[in-house]
């Protein structure tokens, strides 16, 4: 399991599509750990609050595009959070 580096999270589950050969994943970042946290300590999980994202993570794997002979422009490589090579 690869971690997010900017919160120690796993990984949400469509980055892992792109990880494992996906060719590109645009999602919300969330961490479940502190909601798991609270629940574990005896909050009742009714009385936690919703959360909205405040991130999403562009992730490309350009290996993938090479092999369907596709070409990722650079601006997007570039805003891309990962690029897997």
């Amino acid at each position: 399991m690869r971690l997010r580096p900017s919160t120690g999270c796993p990984r949400s589950t469509p980055n892992v599509y792109v990880i494992g050969g996906g060719l590109i994943s645009y999602g919300a970042v969330q961490c479940a750990a502190s909601y798991v946290d609270r629940i574990l300590k005896g909050e009742k999980p009714a009385d936690l609050p919703v959360q909205a994202p405040t991130k999403y993570e562009l992730v490309i794997n350009l290996k993938t595009a090479k092999t369907l002979g596709l070409e990722i422009s650079p601006t997007l490589s570039a805003r891309a959070d990962e690029v897997i090579e």
